[in-house]
């Protein structure tokens, strides 16, 4: 289908709004040896967080970290080797499941404000625009359109030919775009991560574009 995008922006940020509740400051309190803090506001539970936090070894933080977040999805062998790797600034490449991305950037993020820049400082992309027809939009739909728009050697045109061209399933779509709102006269925000789409590898601010959608065959 035909679709034809304006984007009106598009800003790297270094930290997401929400990304973590009173809730978690208070868990992640108690694991790190400073329980009973259920009445403090969000921005005092924060800096206790901070000061509790660099109490500790920035692996050692990074782990107790990542085993509240991840431990659902990751073993004690893979925390500790991420908990290393973070520090490092090798979390993309060392780690493709594209579902512990948006995870994974913020968790380095509270991790390098505790620390004050000890953990790299990772960045997350919010892209405004419009498309039209505005008419079932997909997460999917949205990143083959706005990929015609990007540089060559950006990663997702690199590492999903095949998906973009509709010759296979594009799953992957749903956690690289970490959130799509839709806004009022056919505009949409999305946040990704910079990883996936940085500012600089934007080319035309105006375009049409085919999407290619894919279908399965009937056996």
């Amino acid at each position: 289908m035909k679709y034809h995008l304006i984007i009106n922006s598009v800003k790297s940020v270094e930290k997401l709004e929400n990304a973590w509740s009173d809730s978690d400051y208070i868990n992640l309190l108690d694991r790190f040896g400073l329980a009973n803090a259920e009445t403090s506001n969000s921005e005092e539970l924060l800096e206790l967080l901070y000061l509790a936090i660099s109490d500790f070894e920035p692996e050692e933080a990074a782990a107790i970290v990542l085993d509240y977040k991840l431990s659902k999805h990751l073993n004690k062998n893979q925390i500790d080797e991420i908990s290393h790797e973070m520090l490092l600034d090798k979390i993309s490449e060392e780690y493709a499941d594209i579902t512990l991305h948006h995870e994974l950037y913020n968790i380095n993020q509270l991790l390098n404000s505790a620390y004050n820049g000890t953990f790299p400082n990772a960045k997350a992309t919010i892209i405004t625009f419009e498309i039209t027809p505005n008419k079932e939009i997909t997460k999917e739909i949205v990143l083959k359109a706005l990929c015609v728009t990007l540089a060559n050697n950006n990663v997702i045109k690199r590492l999903f030919v095949d998906q973009l061209a509709g010759k296979e399933a594009f799953d992957e779509a749903e956690d690289i775009i970490w959130k799509l709102e839709s806004k009022e006269n056919n505009t949409y925000a999305l946040t990704t991560s910079d990883y996936w789409m940085s500012r600089d590898e934007f080319i035309d601010a105006e375009f049409d574009v085919n999407v290619l959608e894919f279908e399965e065959e009937n056996e």
